[in-house]
Parts: structure tokens; sequence; C-alpha cells
């Protein structure tokens, strides 16, 4: 194949078209984080034994016998064939690799019969490379020979535990949720080190867990049990401490997704149903006090559910500004013309089959992605492969560039006016990855994750400085409280942004506009500015004014209609899936734009729909949907492993998920659990036998994991080499003797709360993980610092903007508001 002169200077214009990626090994994140690379421009060469990438048979598969997720996976890459037969295998391979910019490393999840190469040798000859190692649970470590697979890697960091029916089983979500996480992770452990190579020329070494890539899913769940007591246990499909009602319930046509948080939206949603004796209960106000009669509430909303269709609840929900979402299925979503416009589903060929899938979620405006494109079939290569302009290798190393102190990120300024989880996860990866992160808030509106409670006793006792979320979510930033709704307050923050590389926020899409801080002023302060709005449905949608959090983005984002069994309801997987999913993505969106920042000086907009994000993780069934036209729900059952599942033990509420990734697995499996003939009989040697006796197989488990401790059985697993995890609750990370060798969560001491546990993020350059410089800030607590150093303001100055309300550091109460109003 050919590619003209237009197409090549298109191709340049993407914003990491200067880059070349190999892709080595067989793993579900390397092969994502490669894809993202491949999204903007790079030239992503996936390394193949002659059968091809193991991955290549995941299922589920197409009519035509193509894994769908292989396709999702890998599209837009080069595929080239290394056989380890061959003598000149690995100098070929070494070849390949001194010839990249990046090289993407997955052979510690899968070799996938990679030839033998000494990366560490190759640095040295050339230390511009820059490496990314991705393994399970990280080279070192109590689990770090465990063997492991999507599900049971979810189990132990705590994702699996809070989701079915109270009796059990938990209910796990297909595969590859860890994979996609993680492949996010490592393209922001490789992105970052793209832009600090820009300074110094110098490549970084990143090795990554799958398991601690996870925990960003499950650490707020970790840190509200650790603030209010162990009181999290699971309660039921579709419900979640600490909140109620936030699930899914069917309507009189489709499933509609609701969220009351406030006492403002609980009232709302009872005036819309019509019940008057709901709303106007004292003991129904907060969230958790209604968990404690579920039951009861239910059975008097669901019934007026029933009589309306959910487009029109939601139609009705959108005037009362209550967070509710119609529930669409797969089908829903390939006919959704706003999501297929956006590029959120994007055309995808697959052999001579023609699908859809989900396509980039970082809606970069001025460098945008791809939209869709071709899956390699073994050894082909893309047309566009060999295009490669602006080479940026082989330059100068700078004098000092291999300093382990100096963090990649260092340097980069931004100003963030997110609250709440998504956006301040997206600031704080920036902040602890080096960037110095201004946090602007207000102290008539300071972040709610500090707390909703503006009563005078909670706001004199200072309870907004001893919430441990807020504390997680914002270390290593600094704090400066601005009243941008007056002129002095706004003057000082566009000062401020004159300055900056980056701005994030996650408010609606009208706020920063209507304050005079819309991305058309923006741009003229900085030309260089990367701007992000990260709204839940994108700055032009149909649905820009509903109310969204991160449960309202797992329930509209068509996840829920994949997990479960075939007779279930659409079923969530997380209090707030969609948060943590959103901020990731919005990291990897500002490090696309920062680095065509730094080559072109051109800055841009990015209009990251949070919803999108989520659509990743129905990929595959999104491919089958569209060329087959129906797809298939497995419960905790997997549709290639067999056995795959989630079985008790002994103990209450004790349970360990299993699989048998490969056949010689299940031998050892059925071995271990007194089957010696069930492992001798060749007639169960492949998973679509032992499929016709599943039920038996499962129970024959579960006789045998009944008499042991989660734990025990763990281990006994796991020395035999078969993929088992213990079900954990996400407090139970604290005690993980895993995560306490690799020393993961790391002790810091802030005023109001003491000495106090943060996680690490789970990408490392060395043994250690990245040391957490500075604790959260309290309200302004950088107030004259960052006034005095940054934009150079008197002590005058500065104590007239407090004597005016301007800044502070106290949080005015509902009291004080309505006097200064």
């Amino acid at each position: 194949m050919s590619i003209n002169k237009a197409e090549a200077m298109e191709r340049s214009r993407e914003a990491l078209s200067h880059l070349r990626v190999l892709e080595i090994g067989s793993s579900a994140a390397t092969s994502y984080c490669a894809r993202l690379f491949a999204d903007f421009g790079a030239a992503v060469w996936k390394v193949e034994p002659p059968p091809g990438d193991p991955l290549r048979s995941a299922a589920p598969l197409t009519p035509g016998g193509q894994s769908a997720w292989f396709a999702f996976l890998n599209f837009n890459k080069s595929s080239v064939i290394v056989d380890p037969a061959s003598a000149e295998a690995t100098t070929r391979l070494a070849c390949m690799i001194e010839d990249c910019d990046i090289l993407v490393d997955g052979r510690a999840v899968d070799s996938a019969d990679c030839p033998p190469i000494d990366v560490a040798a190759i640095r040295q000859e050339h230390p511009d490379l820059i490496y990314l190692d991705v393994s399970w649970f990280g080279r070192e470590g109590s689990y770090a020979t465990f063997a492991a697979a999507d599900a049971t890697v979810r189990a132990l960091a705590g994702l699996i535990k809070l989701v079915g029916p109270v009796e059990g089983p938990p209910l796990s979500a297909p595969d590859f949720q860890a994979g996609i996480l993680a492949g996010l992770w490592g393209f922001i452990a490789t992105a970052s080190s793209v832009i600090a190579r820009l300074g110094s020329g110098a490549g970084r070494s990143y090795s990554l867990s799958i398991f601690e890539a996870c925990i960003s899913l499950s650490e707020y769940q970790i840190f509200e049990a650790l603030d209010r007591g162990n009181v999290m246990r699971r309660i039921g499909i579709n419900r979640f401490w600490p909140n109620f009602p936030a699930g899914i319930y069917q309507t009189k046509n489709g499933w509609l997704g609701v969220t009351t948080i406030t006492p403002t939206q609980w009232r709302a949603f009872c005036d819309m149903l019509d019940l008057p004796h709901l709303r106007d209960d004292p003991a129904l106000m907060i969230g958790a006090d209604r968990l404690k009669h579920m039951e009861q509430i239910e059975r008097q909303f669901i019934p007026r559910l029933r009589s309306r269709t959910a487009q029109q609840w939601f139609a009705e929900g959108l005037k009362r500004k209550i967070p509710i979402a119609p529930v669409p299925g797969i089908s829903d979503l390939l006919e959704d013309s706003e999501k297929n416009e956006r590029g959120a589903i994007v055309p995808i060929l697959i052999g001579e089959e023609r699908g859809r899938t989900a396509g980039s979620m970082q809606r970069l405006t001025l460098t945008p992605p791809r939209r869709g494109g071709k899956v390699p079939s073994p050894g082909e290569r893309q047309a566009f492969a060999n295009i490669r302009t602006n080479i940026t290798r082989r330059g100068a190393v700078s004098p000092g560039c291999n300093d382990p102190t100096r963090q990649p990120l260092q340097g980069i300024r931004v100003i963030d006016f997110s609250m709440g989880w998504a956006g301040p996860l997206c600031t704080r990866t920036l902040a602890d990855l080096g960037a110095d992160v201004i946090k602007i808030e207000a102290i008539q509106y300071p972040d709610w994750w500090r707390g909703v409670d503006r009563r005078p006793d909670y706001v004199n006792r200072q309870m907004y400085e001893k919430t441990l979320r807020f504390c997680m979510m914002n270390r290593n930033k600094r704090s400066i409280t601005l009243d941008l709704t007056r002129p002095q307050g706004l003057a000082l923050a566009k000062r401020l942004i004159a300055g900056a590389d980056i701005v994030v926020d996650n408010y609606s899409v009208d706020v920063l506009p209507k304050l005079g801080l819309g991305y058309d002023v923006l741009r003229t302060l900085n030309s260089q500015l990367v701007v992000m709005s990260m709204s839940a449905f994108g700055t032009h949608s149909a649905r820009r004014d509903c109310r969204a959090y991160g449960s309202t983005l797992e329930q509209g984002s068509g996840v829920p209609s994949v997990i479960g069994g075939p007779k279930d309801p659409p079923v969530m997987s997380h209090i707030a899936f969609g948060d943590a999913v959103g901020g990731l993505n919005g990291c990897a969106a500002v490090l696309v734009a920062l680095i065509h920042a730094r080559k072109t000086g051109q800055g841009q907009f990015i209009d990251l729909a949070q919803i999108e994000c989520m659509v990743p993780f129905a990929a595959p069934w999104i491919i089958i949907q569209s060329i087959c036209g129906t797809s298939k729900r497995y419960g905790n059952r997997h549709p290639q492993f067999v056995p795959h599942g989630c079985f008790r033990c002994l103990g209450e509420d004790s349970w360990i998920t299993i699989a048998a990734t490969d056949d010689n697995m299940w031998q050892r499996l059925a071995t271990i659990i007194g089957r010696a003939d069930w492992a001798a009989d060749v007639s169960l040697s492949s998973a679509d036998a032992r499929r016709t006796i599943e039920n038996a197989i499962e129970s024959v488990i579960e006789a045998w994991t009944r008499t042991r401790d989660a734990d025990q059985a763990m281990h006994e697993l796991q020395a035999a080499r078969i993929a088992a995890g213990v079900v954990r609750l996400p407090i139970d990370l604290l005690e993980d003797r895993h995560l306490k060798s690799r020393e993961f969560f790391q002790e810091i001491d802030r005023a109001f709360i003491g000495l106090h546990p943060q996680p690490s993020i789970p990408i490392r350059e060395s043994a250690r993980a990245h040391p957490i410089r500075r604790a959260a800030p309290t309200l302004g607590e950088q107030n004259t610092e960052i006034l005095t150093e940054l934009l150079g303001l008197s002590e005058v100055e500065i104590a007239e903007l407090a004597n005016a309300g301007i800044i502070g550091t106290r949080m005015l109460s509902e009291v004080e508001l309505r006097q200064g109003s």
C-alpha cells in the first residue's frame, strides 16, 4: 500500500506522529497503552510470534473467528513477526528496539515467545529510549510470582466484593477492566517521559503493576471506610454504601439510572414521583440514613417508575436537576448519533469483516485522534507505518538528565478548577509526576469533597479540613482561594492562568465561560495553553445540562448491560466508576496536548466527555453487536476460560476468584481439588469440552474451597501456579501483605488529621514508589505564597483581599453566605 503526499502531511499534523513505539510480549495493558499512541499518529509496531499474539484468540470472537478484544486493542498498529527459532531473532529485535522511541514490554504477563533481549544494555547505549515494563503485581513483593487473570487481580484489588446479591456470589465484570486501567497508567507514564525527554534528551524507565493500577478505582472506598468505620458490605445488586438510591431501575420501557446524593436531589426525586411523605421525613435526608430503609423506600417508588418510560423520566429529571440517565444496551450505543459523530464509536475493519467499536476518548480539538482503522493481520504493515517526521531521537542528552530526583513533569504549572474525584484525580496524577498544581477554590464554594454540610457547627469545628477523601485526592497540590464572581478574584485568576501550561475544570460546561474564563478568553492570555473541560457529556452534547456523578456516567455508558448473567438487570460495578476512569483519561489527554504544545507552540482545547471514557469497557460487545446484531452476558463465567468464577470459602462472606487460563492450568486445578481423573481425561482437555460439565466442575471446586480460609485456598492454588485471588473488601488492602512489602501506602502528616496513609501511584522508576512531597492543602493554605511569589503582591494588598473576602482560609457557613448575599 502507498500513501500520497496529502495523507503524509495530514499524518505529520497528528500530535504523536514523530514517535515510533514498539510493543513486545502480550497483555491487554500494553496493547491498550500502545493503541493510545497509535490513536494520535504514532507508528506502533506490534511484535508477534508466527502463530500471532495469544490475544488474537481472546473471546468473544466475531463470526469470522477474529477476537473482538484483540481488534479493539490493536487497530491502527502494524504487526511484525519475529520467529524465536530464527538465529537472527534476538539481533533483529534489538535493532528494532534501538530504532524506536518507546518500548512497551508485556513479557512479564505473557512472553508470547518473544526472543530474550537485554533491555538494560540497549538503554545503556541509547539513554534516550523510553521503557515501560508491565507485570501483574510488580517485579518485587509477596505476589510477584503469582499467576493471575484480569478477574483475580480485580478481586484482590477490592473491585468485586461489593457487587452483586447480598447472599453472593460477588459479581465480576468481564475482561479487561484491569487491562484498560493499567493501559491508561502505562500511557500516562510514557507520555510524561516524552515531555521530560523534550527538555533533557533522556528517556526514562518505568515499571507498572496492573494490580496497583486497579487500586485507583478502589482507593475512594478504602478511605471512606477508614474515615467512617468499616461499614461497607455488599447490600445487593445496584446498591452501594453510602448513597441511596444510586442504582438502576426498570421503567415502563427501558432501564433508568438514578443517583440522589444531596438533600435537594432527594427532595426533587420524591416530588417527581409524588411522594411527599418521603420528601418531608427528616430521617431520610441523608443517603446513609435512607440505606437503613432501602426495601421500604423502594417498595414505594419502584411501581411509580414503571408508570413512564426511561426517556420520559429523563426529560422530567432534567427539568428538576436530578442526576438520572437512561441505561442503554449495546444496540442503543451503536444507534447513538452523538457518540458516532463525536468519535466515541468508530468504524473498524477486521480482516473482511466491518464493524464498529470504541474510539479514542481523548477529544483534542486541534489535533484530534484517528477515527477508527484497520486491525493488522499477523505481519501486516499499516500504510502510514514508515511515515516519520521531526525525529527527536539521537539528540544530545543533557548533563544530569538521569537525576532520579527530577520528576518528568517538573516545571509544568497546572491551574486546577476541579472538584470531587474525576478532575482532582487528573490533576493529582500530574502533581504526583512533578507538576506544580495550583488548586483554586473559594471560601464561599470550596471543593465539595471537603464536605457539603454548611451548618455553622460543621464549619466552626472546621470539619471540612478533616475528610480523608479530600486529602487522598489533593496531595502534592497548592491551594489558593479566589472569589471568581468578583472582579478582583477573576483578575488574579487570569494572571495565574497567563503563566500556566494547563487549565483543568470539571464543572458543568457553562460555569467558567459565564465567569469570563471560557477558552476564547484564556487563549488570548496564553496561546500555548492547554485547556481541558471534563464535563459529563461534552461541551455541545444534547445532554450537556444533565447533572451527573460517577455513578450516572456508568449507568449511561452501556457497560452495565454486559455485566451479570442473562436474566439479571443491567448491573453497576462501582459506586462511582466513571470518576476515576474520567480522571485517568483526562490526564492522558492533557499530556498528549502538552507534547504537541511543547513541540509546536500551539495550545488547544480538550472537550472530554467523561461518559465516553467508560465506553472502552464494553468495546468487544460493541464489535460483536455491530457485526452479529446480538451479544451475550456471562456472569462470573468467561467466554474463553473454563472454569472461571467466584467460589465461597470458609467463614462469613468469604470468597475466592479462580480462573483456569489454559489447559495445563486446568489439569493442575483438577488435581489439587481431588479430581485427578478429570486431569487425565483427554476429552476435557479443551475449554469447550469442559463447558459441557461446567456446573459439575464449579460444584467440586466450591466443595474444596468451602473447607478452607480464602487466603489459605489462594496460597494452595498459587503454589500450583493456578490463577486465584481472594475477594477482598477495599479496606482490607491497608493490611495486604504484598502492598506492605512494596510500601505502597505512604504515611503522611497533615494538619487537622495527623498521620494517615496515602496510596502511591502504580508506576515506579525504581523499587520504591514515587514519594509524596506534601500533604493535601488546607483551604487557602498557600494564598500568601502564591500571590507573593507568582504575582508579586505586597502584604498590604494581600491583607486587603482577605478583608474583602476575595481570599481566605475559612469556609463560610450557610448563615454567613446569606448575610453576604
